[in-house]
């Protein structure tokens, strides 16, 4: 599979590249920062997400499109849902349908007192994610929203769990597991036009 990683140099990111490497996708890794890769993808392009020219030039051709993007913050509060929009657009005029996309941060009920105080300390890149959210599901594209929930660096357990609501209580994920299920969603074209939550058993 032709697959482009978008924010393949992120934590998590890199866990996806190297499994995606060990599976035999050729894979093309976008990122700002070409010198931070750790693992040899087939193809790089290095810029902005939110630069156009450089975004088709990344998604063209590809089977599946992952896009890791962290949320934005105070200096640049709209990142996740611009870079999104760009990669939507590029992916649209290049005939690229798959789109898996990790929107930060976590959905969940439980802890009431945690999460309240996570909404409010996160505003920001929690109506990141909102805007990203609307955008892919607005968008005409074979999406797949997965919401990655409290990732570890631990060494992956192979217990994963995918909810389509809301979780009850968010249990620690490692990014190892994330990036195997990321790559198993976009190599089965299972859960297409559905939002998840990811956790760990």
């Amino acid at each position: 599979m032709n697959l482009t990683l978008i924010g393949s140099t992120g934590r998590t990111g890199r866990h996806v590249l190297t499994e995606a490497l060990r599976r035999g996708h050729r894979v093309t890794a976008f990122t700002r920062d070409a010198a931070a890769l750790r693992a040899r993808p087939h193809a790089v392009v290095e810029g902005d997400g939110r630069d156009p020219e450089r975004m088709r030039a990344a998604v063209a051709g590809a089977d599946a499109v992952i896009s890791i993007i962290n949320g934005g913050d105070s200096r640049d509060p709209h990142r996740a849902a611009q870079a999104t929009c760009t990669i939507i657009q590029a992916m649209t005029g290049t005939g690229a349908r798959r789109l898996i996309t990790t929107p930060y941060p976590i959905v969940a009920r439980k802890p009431y007192l945690l999460m309240w105080l996570l909404h409010r300390l996160l505003a920001t890149p929690y109506a990141d994610a909102r805007d990203l959210e609307r955008a892919v599901s607005a968008s005409d594209l074979d999406w797949t929203i997965v919401r990655l929930t409290r990732l570890t660096d631990r060494p992956a357990t192979g217990a994963v769990a995918i909810r389509r609501g809301p979780l009850a209580k968010p249990r620690a994920l490692p990014r190892a597991d994330a990036a195997s299920t990321l790559l198993d969603i976009a190599e089965e074209g299972h859960l297409s036009g559905m939002a998840v939550n990811v956790h760990g058993r």
